[in-house]
């Protein structure tokens, strides 16, 4: 589970290459794409423009690049050239990269068109519960502290967080230990070190936390169909907190 500093290093520049991607997804208009469009533009991009391997594509037989998750669709939709991006949806986009051996993972819930008051409350309050989550990252601390702050700020403004999906280490594989769970009892759990490097990527629902998933063996969805909102982050334990190796340039940690 600990990276040495060479293979931190090597972490590093696939945490900023996979940053760019979601830099170059931010200045497009997705309204009226397909998702299968959306997948084809990421390839391209990690591809041709980075020189390097989309990670998920042909993982535990995905076809795709990456997973297009819409309004109620919590995780893993399967991108589709008949699914169209309307305005007034939100679109988790979750995309990994792999480099030098070593991957990276992250995902951002985009606001598409013109989104109204109460669905924009729910997707600032799932990167801020990341956010909070991502702050009890040190030496010392433990995994339950993360889980803990994570559902308690969702909780705090009336959402849900789902139990059945969690982040995970990462490094020469997309998922290694520990799991990280989205809720849980501080001071518990494993003690985190210095080296360590994983995701945190809470899922947000509406409603209540319970899912399913649908006959394609993939796309996981609300039980009550309402809507749900993710994000997620590549960490890094550092000697005095964290490292988030996947930020975007112009990003800023989200003040609960």
């Amino acid at each position: 589970m600990v990276k040495t500093p060479d293979e931190l290093a090597l972490m590093r520049i696939s945490g900023r290459l996979l940053a760019s991607v979601f830099e170059m997804l931010d200045g497009e208009d997705l309204v009226g794409r397909s998702t299968m469009a959306v997948n084809d533009m990421v390839e391209r991009f990690i591809v041709d423009d980075l020189a390097a391997r989309p990670a998920s594509k042909g993982q535990y037989g995905f076809a795709y690049v990456l997973n297009c998750s819409i309004n109620e669709v919590v995780c893993h939709g399967v991108p589709d050239a008949d699914r169209i991006i309307a305005d007034g949806d939100i679109i988790n986009l979750d995309i990994t990269l792999e480099k030098n051996g070593f991957i990276a993972d992250s995902s951002k819930t985009y606001l598409v068109g013109t989104v109204s008051p109460a669905v924009r409350r729910l997707v600032r309050v799932a990167q801020q519960a990341m956010w909070q989550g991502i702050r009890q990252v040190r030496p010392g601390a433990r995994l339950g502290d993360i889980g803990f702050a994570i559902e308690r700020h969702a909780k705090k403004h009336g959402y849900s967080v789902v139990r059945d999906y969690c982040g995970h280490g990462i490094g020469r594989k997309m998922h290694e230990e520990p799991q990280v769970m989205n809720f849980g009892r501080p001071g518990t759990g494993l003690t985190l070190r210095e080296g360590m490097v994983f995701t945190i990527e809470p899922m947000v629902n509406q409603g209540t936390r319970g899912v399913m998933t649908k006959g394609d063996g993939w796309t996981v969805v609300t039980k009550d169909r309402k809507l749900s909102a993710q994000f997620e982050h590549t960490v890094a334990v550092t000697a005095t907190g964290v490292e988030v190796l996947t930020l975007r340039r112009d990003e800023q940690p989200l003040a609960a």
